[in-house]
């Protein structure tokens, strides 16, 4: 294939528009399965913290640093086998191993064997994100990519509802050991219906320069635009309040308003669900859209949802109305997570085809060391510190001090409307 047969190729997308859904869907369900395992955690807090004698602060660490360390770290490597070998064969590995860690939890007794076991659901977790962008991105053509990104995206607010769901049903049911076992074996069943559908996608660039280039080449060409930085931390920091938020929310809402893990389950996992579904599918509309005139739109939308969420959330952290704290979270739950068909776009077209998914990985590396690793972990450190002034209400006061992430991480997405423009590969 010529170079110009391969970014027309690239252009168009691979495969039928009905496989390319099947596809989307496969993946959609696997990325379900990832926040999935990642939410069953905080809903499950309460009776964790209760048995093993925990902490806010280990509370925080589990949810947090143990997941994200080596998640972040090997997410660059598994991306840059998955570039030069199969990409279908790394997500499937990775569904099983990070399912299967999952199950063990239910087998911790400790805070350290839950630590290593969580390690362990991270080092399977990151073979599977950046992996998957790449696969979309080879499959979908250019101007449905932000789309197809943004519907992947909603793995994410139905993995968290049906985590805060499923694992408080569960645990309501049998015990918080059982939550943990029957949605790790479910992801390791689903593996292997996974690598039969999804085939591998054929590469857009045929030169083997390009396909063998070595990670350090990855990096370089990442490293020398700004908007790649700008857009990495900036949306770490919102990643930093995004999951901390997440871990933390039934907790607070057990605290703050009294009700039992079903009620809680229920009262979070409507709000994930309503509003982060509208949230992510209109980020990827709104990019596809808009973005064709004007790339730094990508980067535009992000800041100002960014910057409405702030209000928002404090106004349903600090209201003793459970009520009234649905509806203000609801709106916010989605603008929080509106950058994800955007940005992880934008990534993806700073780089040439064949070094999508190492790209991914080192977006990926940047924004979970920040927001996965130390947001849960923060914002549990910042309830024990307070709680000798506040008692129990120190977790919500940690909560709106977290907010002020937000602030950050729009001023630096704003930065990077004028970058992205220059930086942008077709």
């Amino acid at each position: 294939m010529s170079a110009t047969n391969g970014a027309a190729s690239a252009a168009q997308g691979h495969g039928t528009p009905g496989y390319r859904a099947a596809v989307l869907a496969m993946l959609l369900l696997v990325y379900t399965f990832n926040f999935l395992d990642r939410q069953i955690l905080g809903i499950l807090a309460v009776p964790i913290k209760a048995d093993l004698d925990l902490s806010d602060t280990q509370l925080g660490a589990l949810g947090g640093i143990a997941f994200a360390f080596l998640y972040s770290i090997l997410g660059v490597p598994l991306a840059l086998l998955a570039d030069r070998t199969s990409r279908t064969w790394v997500v499937t590995i990775s569904l099983t191993v990070w399912s299967g860690f999952t199950a063990l939890c239910g087998m911790a007794t400790s805070f350290w064997t839950l630590f290593l076991y969580r390690l362990g659901v991270g080092v399977g977790e990151a073979g599977g994100v950046a992996p998957s962008y790449a696969i979309i991105a080879d499959y979908f053509p250019q101007h449905q990519r932000a789309r197809a990104l943004a519907i992947y995206s909603l793995g994410i607010p139905i993995g968290l509802a049906s985590g805060t769901l499923l694992g408080a049903w569960i645990a309501a049911t049998v015990d918080w050991r059982m939550a943990f076992v029957v949605v790790g074996l479910a992801g390791v069943v689903i593996a292997p219906v996974f690598r039969m559908i999804v085939k591998e996608p054929p590469r857009p660039v045929a030169a083997s320069a390009v396909a063998r280039a070595p990670v350090g080449q990855v990096f370089g060409i990442l490293a020398r635009k700004p908007s790649f930085w700008l857009m990495a931390i900036g949306a770490g920091f919102s990643s930093m309040c995004g999951y901390g938020l997440a871990f933390w929310a039934p907790t607070f809402i057990v605290r703050s308003f009294g009700f039992d893990l079903a009620t809680t389950s229920y009262f979070f996992g409507s709000i994930l669900l309503i509003g982060g579904t509208l949230g992510v599918f209109m980020g990827g509309f709104l990019a596809d859209r808009l973005g064709g005139g004007d790339r730094g739109v990508y980067a535009k939308l992000p800041a100002i949802a960014w910057l409405i969420c702030v209000p928002l959330f404090a106004g349903g952290f600090l209201t003793d109305n459970p009520t009234l704290s649905w509806f203000l979270f609801l709106i916010p739950n989605g603008l929080n997570i509106l950058w994800l068909g955007p940005v992880t776009t934008a990534v993806q077209n700073l780089v040439p085809p064949q070094m999508r998914a190492t790209a991914s990985a080192s977006f990926l590396l940047i924004n979970n060391l920040i927001g996965l690793g130390a947001g849960s972990w923060v914002m549990g450190a910042m309830s024990d510190a307070m709680t000798a002034s506040y008692g129990s209400d120190a977790l919500r006061y940690a909560a709106v001090a977290a907010l002020s992430f937000y602030l950050i991480a729009a001023t630096l997405m704003f930065f990077a409307v004028r970058t992205l423009r220059r930086d942008w590969v077709e």
